[in-house]
């Protein structure tokens, strides 16, 4: 006779699980520590445009824009730089190899779903992230001289917002991911919905600066979750209600996410057919 695993046995197998796997990740990484360090790196060209382009129009255009001064921009991509790095997840372009190659194979057999290990290793890579960012926060900040004066619950609200545009991202990649199961021509389509989150997550400009269209646009979509809300969490000018909303927001597209994938993932197991290269 068998015995069922209890709810408190399958939560304590799953935070086990989460710190193994975030424990890996982190040795792992701190081995690649010059690799990662050159990617973020290079990944602070974009915002170092972005940042110059805006403080230039702030100063001509008496000091500020939309109430973002010069130096509250260069908080605001500062900030963006780890906000960045926290939503690198597992890209949908590896889905292709992932089933080519036969590693989704190799996953099946596991005995959990395969997106835990996925959350799990990255979980632990933003451990590494972030501690390598600050350094790289620092040396941008004796450049650009940010305006940072964040509230307490800014900085509780930022450290949650900034996991939870994660966990966004994580989900919702995966869903586009998932699509390969049924077209392997779907490379236009992955870069049709990264063009719509540049332009509508507060990636390029703050939302408050988009007109009021596009900021009631984006209310419908994921996207200013996963990057302006985290930043303006920090940053400002935002009130403890906003931060609630923003977080409630939050909250709602993971269920959505989490429901999608669970759904997606049933349907595609069972056009699944293995291949190898």
């Amino acid at each position: 006779m068998t015995t069922a695993i209890q709810p408190e046995g399958r939560v304590r197998s799953m935070v086990r699980l989460y710190a193994t796997l975030s424990r890996t990740a982190i040795i792992e990484q701190f081995q690649y520590r010059a690799a990662n360090y050159f990617y973020m790196i290079g990944m602070v060209t974009e915002p170092i445009i972005y940042l110059v382009v805006w403080s230039t129009i702030a100063d001509s255009q008496g000091g500020e824009v939309g109430g973002f001064t010069a130096g509250t921009f260069a908080a605001y991509y500062i900030v963006w730089t780890l906000v960045r790095n926290m939503n690198i997840v597992f890209t949908p372009f590896g889905w292709e190899r992932r089933i080519r190659e036969g590693q989704l194979s190799a996953q099946l057999v596991r005995p959990l779903h395969p997106i835990h290990y996925d959350l799990g290793f990255f979980a632990g890579w933003k451990v590494v992230v972030i501690v390598m960012w600050i350094p790289l926060a620092i040396v941008l900040s004796l450049i650009f001289r940010p305006e940072l004066d964040p509230r307490v619950s800014q900085m509780g609200a930022f450290f949650i917002a900034i996991w939870g545009a994660y966990l966004i991202r994580s989900l919702f990649l995966w869903m586009l991911g998932m699509v390969t199961f049924w077209t392997t021509r779907i490379s236009a389509a992955f870069e049709m919905f990264f063009a719509a989150e540049l332009l509508l997550s507060g990636r390029v400009v703050p939302m408050r600066l988009m007109p009021d269209w596009v900021q009631t646009l984006a209310g419908y979509l994921p996207f200013e979750s996963t990057f302006g809300f985290p930043i303006l969490a920090l940053v400002g000018p935002i009130t403890n209600e906003e931060l609630i909303e923003g977080l409630v927001r939050q909250a709602f597209w993971i269920a959505v996410g989490a429901i999608g994938v669970s759904l997606m993932w049933r349907r595609a197991l069972r056009t699944y057919t293995a291949v190898s290269g």
